[in-house]
């Protein structure tokens, strides 16, 4: 190509989005024909709607003349007319979900052979129109002729770790329509809370529903049939299918908790509070088990008119089942020759069920372990490998592994989300194969989902981990194609202007490709402490209070850096265009002799967690090992020594240590404190042994503390924190790839 030629098309590579810009056109996703034309059409109080003279043409009209009313004040009424809206079925437009969307100076006509192809294009005219109110608007001429490259067009909200309300959810909803994002995965039971009534079973709710946190409170709900209809229902105005997951044979301790005799042991557990995974999980050599489940199921599946029901199937280990007498008699029974195929007759058994009712079952990719039925759904999420392997099986497959939403912002970036080709989602770790493999099954290929896994999300800031990726992932699953720099500089163009439209409908998003805020306190060097603001935006504020209390927006604010001078129960929540952006960020600040006194390690602590200033700057570490204040050893012990710089009369001495097995976190077996004048020869003053349950999947944390009963006088302290060398037969993978975490040592 001559080297002119090919400027010349550059430049209008890069003029065209402006030019879009310019006449009020940004679609997301974007159409896959889009024409602009001459003119544009007046919408006023004299635009009539017309529609189909059918249910769902009626309330597809409505929804739009309230749409536009809420969006520029202009009240439109049903009806025909020389300047009306028409939106007509018209089998000529091809597609389940396509439509034709064609705007002239004269009228305005929506065209699709469906009402969902009808829907969308309604979606897409709203995006035409203008923010502003006004007695009259301008909306561009186009011709638009538009269809999905996937049908399974889906973002899932996880509500057990974190409950989330119906107005939350029905928020969301409206804005996944708005970018015809199509299904809605409700991910409704788990390990740390029951989110479902179920009248047959009480106790899911009463006792499955209400977890008790570390600091004693009872945190929890459920939604009740009535709110699940009513979610169901506006999901579908929305053209969304909703589909629950009734999560099994794992992930079931909430409800354990509830029917203790649906676990092999059948010994009561409580809610848990641990994320990760859990050995308690549903009996599957117990007949009761599948009558529990079915019945379950049974009121469940009048609530979703969707095809689809997920079953979840994932991360179950098997343990319980290899040490239960029943479950190795029926695998004997059933000629198995280990546990997997008992996970392979479980989700078949349950697969049969849900097929009697007209369902399909989905599961995440470990329902393959064991074998699964080619008629299963996978929902591939542990990489490629998966995805092909389940390609390959015959199964029809939805990707998610790429677009785990939980992810920091930073590690999932929207141009990260805009560029994953689901259709070739290889990676040069993954096995050579699987491109050919994606090439060869793409029919099998559905779509996509994007995860928000609520471990670290709830109500505050959920939204700024969907928005703006979830944009860039509908435009990434509409297209289907087309997801190299051109195309991500005319999205990201398009994006800009999509911004006004989310602060108008009060959407906490966050940013592109860094986090909200990253808070951090250190010990200030005239005494007190600063706490950092690290921020994604410039407008942002934070708001803080010492007294424990949660901050407001009339609570003393900073945005870079702020120095505090007392002691006390920090809180920090970051607020931006008067919207609350997360749950308090928490910090115990305690005065300590130790504070900014040179430390020295026997061992260095693990780069990937707080430094070992963490150690002494007079902050607690709270109950997260991820919060940037706990100090972490993998396969290490902790010897540290603090230099007070002169004799100092000590009165107690202390160290804090977590346990949570789940991530092979646990406490010292042994912590000795010893004293010293000259910091060569040393005398210990206590020697102390943690009591704890090792097989504990519950987090905890232990503070450790001498207290002197007579006067001690040192200049050098050193706290000894000794691993345990062995743990019990029953804790996977032994005393190997263990980890200490420590933070404060107080010296008082």
């Amino acid at each position: 190509m001559p080297k002119i030629l090919a400027r010349c098309l550059l430049g209008l590579a890069t003029l065209l989005p402006a030019l879009v810009m310019a006449t009020g056109v940004a679609v997301i996703p974007e159409p896959r024909h889009l024409q602009l034309e001459q003119g544009s059409y007046r919408l006023d109080a004299r635009t009539r709607v017309e529609a189909p003279k059918d249910a769902r043409g009626r309330e597809i009209a409505a929804f739009l003349r309230d749409a536009i009313r809420a969006q520029t004040g202009i009240a439109v009424h049903e009806g025909a007319g020389a300047h009306a809206i028409v939106l007509k079925l018209d089998p000529a437009v091809r597609g389940d979900e396509a439509y034709r969307l064609e705007v002239t100076s004269k009228q305005v006509t929506v065209s699709a052979s469906t009402d969902k192809g009808l829907f969308w294009g309604v979606q897409t005219l709203r995006q035409l129109l203008p923010l502003e109110k006004s007695p009259q608007v301008e909306v561009p001429a186009v011709r638009i002729e538009d269809a999905p490259a996937y049908a399974w067009r889906g973002v899932m909200l996880d509500v057990s770790r974190h409950f989330f309300p119906v107005s939350f959810v029905e928020k969301q909803l409206d804005l996944l329509s708005y970018y015809k994002i199509n299904t809605f995965h409700w991910h409704l039971t788990d390990d740390q809370g029951w989110r479902i009534q179920i009248k047959r079973y009480p106790k899911l709710t009463s006792v499955g529903a209400w977890r008790t946190e570390a600091d004693g409170t009872r945190y929890g709900g459920f939604y009740t049939q009535a709110q699940i209809r009513e979610v169901v229902d506006y999901a579908r105005r929305r053209n969304i299918t909703v589909i629950p997951e009734i999560e099994m044979p794992g992930h079931s301790v909430a409800a354990i908790a509830a029917y203790p005799g649906l676990s092999c042991s059948k010994k009561p557990v409580a809610v848990t509070t641990a994320w990760g995974v859990h050995k308690n999980i549903d009996c599957v050599g117990d007949e009761g088990t599948f009558t529990f489940l079915e019945n379950v199921l049974d009121e469940v599946l009048p609530l979703f008119p969707s095809r689809y029901v997920h079953i979840g199937g994932d991360e179950t280990p098997k343990v319980a089942w290899h040490e239960c007498a029943s479950c190795q008699a029926l695998m004997h029974k059933l000629g198995l020759k280990d546990e997997d195929g008992l996970q392979s007759y479980f989700i078949k058994r349950i697969q049969r069920y849900l097929e009697g009712k007209g369902k399909t079952l989905v599961g995440w990719d470990e329902i393959l372990e064991g074998g699964a039925d080619t008629q299963a759904v996978i929902e591939a999420w542990r990489g490629a490998d998966e995805q092909a392997k389940a390609l390959a099986n015959g199964n029809h497959v939805v990707v998610a592994g790429p677009f785990y939403i939980d992810r920091a912002l930073d590690s999932l970036t929207v141009k990260d989300v805009f560029g994953t080709d689901i259709a070739n989602d290889s990676s040069p770790d993954d096995a050579k194969a699987d491109a050919a493999v994606f090439a060869a099954h793409r029919p099998q290929l559905l779509g996509a989902e994007a995860p928000l896994w609520s471990e670290r999300a709830n109500p505050y800031n959920a939204e700024s981990k969907l928005y703006p990726r979830v944009l860039a992932f509908a435009e990434n699953l509409w297209r289907g194609n087309a997801h190299d720099g051109a195309a991500w500089a005319d999205f990201h163009q398009r994006l800009q202007a999509h911004y006004p439209r989310l602060d108008a409908w009060h959407v906490a998003y966050g940013p592109e490709d860094h986090a909200v805020v990253k808070y951090a306190v250190t010990a200030d060097a005239k005494g007190g402490w600063q706490l950092h603001a690290q921020r994604g935006f410039d407008d942002l504020a934070s708001h803080y209070t010492l007294d424990g209390s949660t901050p407001t927006v009339g609570s003393p604010s900073f945005t870079g850096t702020v120095t505090l001078r007392h002691a006390g129960a920090l809180k920090v929540v970051p607020f931006r265009k008067g919207l609350r952006y997360d749950d308090p960020v928490s910090f115990t600040l305690v005065d300590n002799l130790a504070t900014g006194k040179p430390l020295s390690l026997a061992q260095p602590v693990s780069p990937k967690y707080a430094p070992a200033t963490a150690l002494t700057d007079g902050v607690l570490g709270g109950g997260d090992f991820h919060n940037g204040q706990w100090s972490g050893w993998n396969d290490a012990d902790v010897d540290a020594t603090i230099d007070l710089q002169k004799s100092t009369t000590i009165h107690a001495i202390a160290a804090d240590f977590l346990q949570d097995t789940g991530s092979r976190i646990l406490p010292p077996h042994t912590v000795s404190f010893e004293v010293s004048d000259d910091g060569k020869h040393w005398t210990t003053v206590d020697t102390e042994q943690p009591q704890a349950d090792l097989m504990d999947p519950n987090p905890h944390q232990y503070h450790v503390v001498f207290r002197a009963a007579k006067r001690v006088t040192a200049r050098y302290v050193r706290v000894a924190a000794n691993r345990y060398a062995t743990v019990p037969a029953a804790f996977p993978n032994g005393a190997s790839n263990t980890w200490l975490f420590a933070d404060e040592i107080l010296v008082k």
